[in-house]
């Protein structure tokens, strides 16, 4: 087959990193002839990019993997090849049981091995029915033998800093499924996000496991912060927005704090997840911080830029979690004031010391909990949007509307926004325009160009 006619089809569960790594497995398949389709029924080469943070995620990918049987066998009918993989924290989590318990799956790669992978897929190839199962965690490999980014990107980038987590949380698999902390070079970073610019990005997520942990070399040798290195990329002619995601509390430095008070593109919107607000369930999580010092931590952040809008994560149904104990997650919730949160059932992870624990709460009850919390949360963002109704904001659009005259874009405190143009043009795609809020609306804003 002529490498030009080589289909690749990528579907990414879970978070931004994993996004990442898919914009970068179809970069070192571009090298190879791979043109991206966005239909699996083309595909030469299918991955399915996994997420493996609650029970319900992996499950969807072997229900998918049923699917992908199906059209495989379609394709064999008419004479096309089909290579199936799995990729990601499921794949490194369950290797071979994958194989197991899908056959049809030609290779299984972990986040950290996907820059082998055209040596990989030739590997499968050859190997047949047998297939390859590659769960190696040499992350400095990988990012020494991944290709420059590709010119074109989206108006909104991701950029991957950092990697793995050695925190140890009890009901949490990453550090199973990413290994250690691993910090890039901020030269290697500096690098990709000027190439990113260059390519049309205006706004640049930076990710990590644990993002705010980043201690990489820094261009005078030395170890850096998170901090340093924002006030680095902050000096890169035409990067107007910069963000950062996943961060622990424990990591929240004077660095950091004093570079959301200092860096005008920082963006003042910052998800710092807490999971509880007892002191025992977050001892049992081992979370390593207590109640009040998240409340501190906050409020010096909120001191250092009075416009902050906060993010979290919330577990409900932790194992051993009392009525008194979640009543002091919903204080929190009500003390502290959310923009925007992410709650979820605990979900027993094979090999995290909490699904081992014989104390699990009840199904009925983590669903009522669930309730209350989210009637709680959906509130505070409501409010937090209605708050906008009749005020200006910058927004960065980045994708087509509902209708034609209509753009949707981000506000800087990370709200979708509906922008309908009346009258004239719409502006392109990455503009930063001026809009008036109309309407906060549950999960996003209406505006209208300001006058």
């Amino acid at each position: 087959m002529p490498l030009q006619d080589k289909k690749l089809f990528v579907k990414s569960y879970g978070c931004q990193m994993n996004v990442y790594d898919s914009d970068r497995m179809a970069e070192v398949l571009a090298e190879r002839g791979y043109a991206v389709t966005r239909d699996a029924a083309d595909a030469d080469l299918v991955i399915l990019n996994t997420c493996h943070i609650r029970e319900k995620a992996a499950e969807k990918v072997y229900s998918e993997l049923g699917r992908l049987r199906e059209l495989k066998a379609e394709r064999a009918a008419r004479g096309a090849e089909t290579m199936i993989a799995v990729a990601g924290c499921v794949a490194q989590a369950e290797g071979a049981e994958i194989k197991r318990r899908s056959p049809v799956v030609d290779l299984v790669f972990g986040p950290q091995t996907y820059h082998a992978l055209p040596e990989m897929i030739e590997r499968a190839r050859v190997a047949g029915r047998a297939g390859v199962v590659e769960t190696d965690l040499d992350v400095d490999e990988k990012f020494a033998r991944l290709p420059a980014r590709a010119a074109r990107q989206n108006v909104a980038a991701f950029l991957t800093i950092q990697e793995g987590c050695d925190k140890f949380c009890t009901f949490c698999v990453v550090p199973y499924t990413r290994g250690a902390e691993y910090s890039r070079p901020v030269a290697a970073i500096e690098a990709e996000a000027r190439r990113l610019v260059e390519g049309g990005a205006r706004e640049i997520t930076l990710l990590g496991q644990n993002v705010n942990a980043y201690h990489g070399e820094g261009l005078d040798g030395e170890s850096w912060s998170l901090g340093r290195l924002l006030r680095q990329l902050d000096a890169i002619k035409g990067l107007e927005r910069l963000r950062y995601t996943t961060s622990h509390p424990l990591d929240v430095d004077d660095e950091l704090i004093a570079a959301h008070r200092d860096i005008a593109s920082l963006m003042p919107f910052l998800h710092l997840p807490v999971q509880s607000g007892s002191d025992r369930i977050l001892a049992a999580m081992n979370r390593r911080h207590s109640r009040d010092q998240y409340r501190r931590i906050v409020e010096r952040l909120r001191e250092a830029r009075p416009d902050l809008a906060l993010s979290s994560d919330f577990i409900v149904g932790f194992p051993g979690e009392s009525d008194a104990d979640f009543e002091d997650t919903l204080d929190l919730v009500r003390e502290t004031g959310f923009a925007q949160a992410y709650s979820f059932k605990y979900s027993a992870r094979p090999g995290t010391p909490a699904a081992e624990q014989e104390d699990q709460v009840p199904e009925d009850v983590k669903q009522e909990r669930l309730a209350a919390l989210q009637d709680l949360l959906n509130s505070q963002q409501l409010a937090f949007n209605r708050g906008f109704e009749g005020r200006r904001l910058s927004v960065l659009l980045d994708r087509p509307g509902r209708t034609a005259r209509q753009l949707i874009g981000r506000s800087p405190y990370m709200q979708a926004v509906h922008v309908d143009f009346d009258t004239g043009d719409t502006p392109p795609r990455g503009a930063l325009l001026e809009v008036a809020v109309t309407r906060g609306l549950a999960n996003s804003l209406a505006a209208e160009p300001a006058a």
